[in-house]
């Protein structure tokens, strides 16, 4: 990857973080450190060199390192399958695929278990995942069972032919019944660990949110939210930056006492619609509402 510097003076470590906001801070210093970054042609090992307008940065990035993953038998709540996808109905506090902290209990990990063919489809790491969702989030999500499904897949997300609906409980309310988000999101200057909205300049991505309100609850709002683009943590970042933020958001949150436990943030991923990979044939899948999400809807009805 080839990048030519335009701005001000600025630590080589700082201004790849802006470009590259897919990756973290400490990732691309080890990438430094460990000699897969070159400046004007040669080595550079120092992340707090200065860069300076002109300069041109030759990244290398190495590919993941292959997870040795031990399919489990942890029960699935399955709400399509066929010989070609799966569509699960994802429970809170489960995360997709391993990651740094997460190298067990994973939805891949219980999916290796239940589809023995799946191994490798799509990459060795994430096989037959097409999209995520958050790992407090639940709701539907879907898993290609092979190549051919997983490349079509990814192919509707992509085109945005894919329909994605999730349904959320947030503070307040907007002016309007209905309405659209259209903010960048990318990584945050500051607190790698989030997403915030940032300029495209700034190495922000499109992100578009339509939104509706279901049932407004007193100081609260039941929505829907169709995603366009699937960025990091979307739908939690756009609230937030509307000053709308999701009940029980741990990062994005208001840290507002609601006396009601909640596993994490009120979102749920209602239901997903999409054409089949190989018979072309519309597939709705319609994720049940978590009790607890159900339990929080009634708290709040109850105190109005």
């Amino acid at each position: 990857m080839i990048l030519q510097v335009t701005e001000q003076n600025e630590r080589l470590d700082r201004w790849l973080s802006s470009q590259l906001t897919d990756i973290s801070r400490s990732r691309i210093q080890k990438l430094i450190e460990s000699g897969n970054v070159r400046l004007n042609d040669r080595l550079c090992h120092s992340k707090k060199v200065k860069i300076v307008p002109g300069d041109r940065l030759l990244i290398t990035i190495p590919p993941p390192e292959k997870l040795d993953l031990t399919p489990e038998n942890i029960p699935l709540d399955i709400l399509y399958e066929d010989e070609h996808l799966i569509i699960v109905n994802k429970p809170a506090g489960m995360v997709v695929h391993p990651a740094p902290g997460h190298y067990r209990s994973t939805l891949v990990h219980a999916l290796l278990y239940h589809c023995q063919t799946l191994a490798g489809i799509g990459g060795v790491e994430r096989p037959g995942i097409v999209h995520r969702i958050d790992k407090d989030t639940t709701g539907a999500i879907v898993v290609a069972k092979s190549d051919l499904a997983h490349q079509n897949l990814q192919a509707q997300i992509k085109a945005k032919t894919a329909r994605r609906e999730y349904w959320g409980i947030m503070y307040g309310s907007f002016s309007t019944e209905s309405g659209k988000i259209n903010a960048p999101i990318g990584r945050h200057q500051s607190d790698r660990k989030k997403m915030a909205v940032v300029t495209l300049e700034k190495g922000g991505r499109e992100a578009v949110t339509y939104w509706k309100t279901l049932e407004r609850i007193g100081n609260y709002s039941l929505m829907q939210f169709l995603l366009e683009t699937g960025r990091t943590h979307q739908i939690r970042v756009h609230c937030a930056h509307q000053g709308n933020p999701l009940l029980g958001d741990p990062i994005y949150g208001s840290n507002r006492s609601l006396k009601v436990n909640l596993s994490g943030q009120a979102l749920h991923a209602r239901q997903l619609s999409l054409s089949h990979p190989i018979s072309g044939k519309l597939i709705t899948a319609i994720a049940p509402l978590p009790l607890e999400f159900t339990k929080l809807l009634q708290v709040l009805r109850n105190r109005n």
